[in-house]
This record gives structure tokens, sequence and C-alpha cells, in this order.
């Protein structure tokens, strides 16, 4: 549903109702629409995404399909009534056991993730949940390197029956109940006559230790280990080639000018997972006619960059809590949930070029910087956002870019997200979504918003420096 993620997002793509309607004709397996995530343009009429959003739901109505939610946020029982009433059928968002209950007898279908899992299930075991029929185990956004040292739908079942989940109901949760929410029983969910199935043997169930696992008739893995050759994708040029800036970038790009014969500028400020309803000011100093960063009130300076026009466009501001405080030092990413534009945070304008420019050569993927100098790079080469090389090749680059990232001082400070904490700042990737519950955000320059600083709650925007 977030192609675009806001109305106040531009290129790279657009999926509306007539696209949805043949992706749901293309196959069975074409389960419905993941995720609703832009709920102000769903309840909005004034919103801009708002008839592009209800065309995708009413082409997944019509198909018999099932639109997944996102309430993120959304807390108070009028809103979640009204959430399930526009038919909008699960949420994976929620953090304590008391929001997962008012969701869930509310007819929302509960996804649960590992960070908040333990403490959701003791809540739910504590207030009598007999029926867990409406509860799925989610892996959303869990990284290739974690995956491969923790596992996926495995470590959600190990996590489960660790928080006193009974494994048979943890092992229902992986399988048959996300099958019947998402109306696939007559193909997947059970081993059953009939039914397509990945058999998995366990050594142990308790651990949920996995000895051997079988897909269509052959065994595919001893252990963790797959044993048959890797299919071998030709990804076609268009897969590759998703960065287009326009070319290279220089200091001068992440400028931000001042106003004549000022010593000082106001300035609006941003923080990771800044979900409150007004961004911060601060009063920062201006040399030489351009704005500076102030380390000492954590302030540094964050830049979104477009990637698909080809038209060199660069929004920045100021961002406090974050980034490298060791000087010429930048991090950028193509990974940036869920537009996927380049950011690229930095404490010198020339380390943040240097940072975007190496991310321009490679294609996409994760770029470091110190002492101005690319000093590590992480490939991904299928459209910015995966890679085709192994897990492990990719888990070793990945290894080496927390490696040099210990080698800078980062700067750190508190924000609403309690998944926000200190160090290696690789959680800023989802520090970009425009989705419930932020409101002001940097997005890349626009008509509507040509500095791109904008509320997606209310469309508002404003200057970045007065």
């Amino acid at each position: 549903s977030a192609v675009p993620p806001t109305a106040y997002e531009h290129g790279g793509g657009y999926l509306g109702h007539d696209e949805q309607r043949d992706f749901l004709a293309s196959s069975l397996m074409v389960a419905g629409l993941d995720e609703v995530m832009d709920w102000p343009a769903v309840w909005n009429p004034e919103n801009g995404s708002h008839d592009r959003l209800w065309g995708m739901i009413e082409a997944t109505f019509a198909a018999r399909g099932v639109v997944e939610g996102h309430a993120a946020g959304i807390r108070d029982l009028p809103t979640i009534n009204a959430f399930a009433a526009a038919g909008l059928a699960s949420d994976h968002e929620a953090w304590t056991a008391e929001e997962f209950w008012d969701k869930l007898t509310h007819g929302l279908f509960a996804e649960l993730r590992p960070h908040s899992m333990p403490d959701v299930i003791k809540g739910l075991l504590k207030r009598g949940l007999a029926d867990w029929s409406q509860i799925a185990f989610a892996t959303d956004d869990r990284s290739a390197s974690e995956t491969l040292q923790k596992g996926a739908t495995d470590y959600n079942v190990r996590l489960a029956i660790q928080s006193g989940l009974a494994p048979e109901i943890a092992i229902q949760c992986v399988t048959i109940n996300p099958a019947r929410h998402m109306r696939l029983t007559p193909w997947v969910g059970t081993i059953a006559p009939g039914r397509f199935a990945d058999v998995v043997l366990l050594s142990d169930l308790e651990s949920f230790e996995i000895a051997e696992v079988w897909a269509d008739g052959k065994q595919v893995s001893r252990g963790k280990d797959y044993i048959l050759p890797v299919p071998e994708i030709d990804w076609p040029d268009w897969a590759r080639d998703t960065v287009d800036t326009g070319g290279t970038f220089e200091a001068a790009d992440f400028a931000i000018h001042a106003e004549p014969d000022r010593k000082t500028m106001t300035a609006a400020v941003l923080r990771p997972f800044h979900w409150e309803d007004d961004f911060l000011t601060y009063e920062l100093p201006v040399t030489d006619g351009f704005v500076q960063r102030d380390t000492a009130q954590t302030i540094t300076k964050f830049a979104i960059v477009d990637r698909f026009s080809g038209k060199k466009s660069v929004s920045k501001m100021f961002w406090a809590g974050t980034g490298p405080k060791t000087p010429d030092c930048a991090l950028a990413s193509s990974l940036a949930h869920d537009k996927h534009n380049i950011w690229c945070v930095g404490s010198s304008d020339q380390a943040m070029a240097a940072a975007v420019n190496a991310l321009v050569e490679t294609g996409g993927g994760w770029a470091l910087v110190r002492d101005n100098r690319v000093v590590a790079t992480v490939r991904y080469e299928i459209a910015g956002l995966m890679s085709q090389r192994s897990a492990e090749d990719l888990d070793a680059d990945m290894q080496a870019l927390y490696a040099e990232g210990e080698k800078i001082e980062w700067m750190f400070e508190p924000s609403s997200s309690p998944r926000w904490w200190a160090g290696f700042p690789e959680r800023l990737a989802f520090a970009t979504l425009t989705c419930a519950p932020w409101r002001w955000v940097l997005v890349a320059p626009s008509d509507y918003a040509p500095e791109g600083l904008v509320n997606v709650a209310t469309g508002d925007t404003h200057r970045i420096v007065w």
C-alpha cells in the first residue's frame, strides 16, 4: 500500500486500484494488501493519498482479499473501532499485553514481534486467554545478520515457548493461524492431504531444535544447513540499476544557508523516532554564511537524497541525539523505510558527500566515512535493498561495517521509541518512516515541500531554519 508511502513523497513508482486488482488476479497466493500504514489517509478524505489508498483497499475487498493493518500509536478504543470498521484486519505494532488485548477483543488479528513477545505472552496468559487462533508471530524487519544468528520463524517459536506458551500453540501461531487469517487454508497451513507444506522434523520439541526440513518431497536441510544447490536468479537491469541521483555530490550540496548578516539562526530539529506533535527548535551558530552543527547540544545534520528522479535533489536539516560526534564522519544507506531514498547523517558536509557518493557508485547499501574517507561499504545490489550473495557473505560485510563503526563516537539521546539505543545507529533505517505514529518528518524535496520538512498527519510544511 505504501507506493508512495504518503501524498508528500514522489517518484519511484505508483500502485493504486488497477495495479492491486491485477496483482490479486495474477495468483491465488496473492492474499491481500500488506500493510496499510497511512492511517490519516484512510480516515481523512482531504488527505492526498485518500483516493489512491481506498482504491487499493476496495480492489482487495472485491477479490475477497485480506487488508493488513498498521496501528502503531492507535491505543484508544474509539480509534481502534474505527480502524477495524475500515476493514483493516490486523496489527503488528502493539507493544503491551493490554494493547494487544484491546485490539484482539475489538476484532483485529494480532501479530506479535520478538521485541515485545515475552511480556505480551505472559500478560495474555495472565488474563486467561485460551483461544490463540487470532494470533500469529511476525518476522517483520529482521536483518539478514540477525536472522543468520538467531533464526526467523523458528526463533519466534523458541522465544514463545520460553515465554510460557505451550509448544503446540506456538506452532499453531506460525502455521494454521496465519493461513486462516490470509484465507489460504485450501492450499497451506496444515500437513494434510491436498495441501502444500514444508515438513519440519524436530530433534527436541521444547527447544524447537530443527533436525531436518523436507520440501517438494526432498530433504532440503540437515539441521540448519541447506544441502541443495541454491537457485541462481538472473536479475534484470531494472532491478539492479535503481540509484539515479543525477550525479555525484559535493559538500556544498549539504550546506544550509543562513540569512545575510545573521550570527545565529533558529532551526527546526528532529530526533530519531520523534513522535511528538511539534518539532524541536534550537538556536544554532552561523559561520561564513552557513548554519552550523552544535555537538555540545548533540546537534548534527541529517539529509535525504532522492535516488529516483535523477535531479540531484537533497533535503537536509538538523537532528538531535544521533550521528557521529567524531569529526569528518558520516553514515549513509539506501535502506530507508518506506520510500527507500538515501539517508545520510554526518559530522561534516564533506563526509556526507563522500558517503552518498559511495552509495551511488555501489548501487545502494551502506557506506561509512571516517576522516572524510570511505572505510566500509555493504552492497545491496538488488534494488538497493537486497543482496543475491549468500547470507554468510552479506553478514561478513555487515560485521566489517560494525567494526569500523566502533571506531567512531556516536551521539545519543533517548527518543519516543524504546527500540532506539546508543551506539552504531543502524536503526536510522526505520527513523525515515512517514506513517503513524510519526508527525514531522524529512522527505525528499518536492513542489509540495521544497525543503522536505512536512507533518504527515496534517500536511503542514515548515522551513528548516529561520
